[in-house]
């Protein structure tokens, strides 16, 4: 446990140190390629085992992305896909998924 929030602590640490480039359009294109598929482009999922990204926080996504891509966290489709993502690509589709807006409406 000590380690898992250690290994977090360290990478809030390191993102905090690189300046935000994320580039949402370029983010958009790399979504139509690579993502849409299972996410869709309005980040709502298309399949039933697919997370729904649309207004998740950027950091998340783009720590995520660095956990499948390393293996850390498991998932045999998004360990492969993420494998195929640059530093640059993770930010841009992180800035672009983020970016979309969502609103709630909580049952009555």
């Amino acid at each position: 446990m000590f380690f898992r929030i250690l290994a977090v602590f360290v990478a809030l640490a390191a993102i905090g140190s690189t300046p935000a480039l994320a580039d949402a359009a370029a983010g958009k294109i790399k979504v139509e390629a690579v993502c849409q598929t299972c996410h869709g482009m309005d980040g709502i999922a298309t399949t039933p085992v697919a997370a729904n990204l649309s207004g998740q926080q950027e950091i998340y996504i783009k720590i995520q992305l660095e956990r499948f891509r390393s293996g850390m966290r498991k998932d045999p489709q998004m360990n492969i896909i993420a494998k195929m993502l640059s530093d640059e690509d993770i930010a841009n589709v992180s800035a672009y998924y983020s970016g979309i807006k969502v609103s709630v409406k909580v049952p009555e």
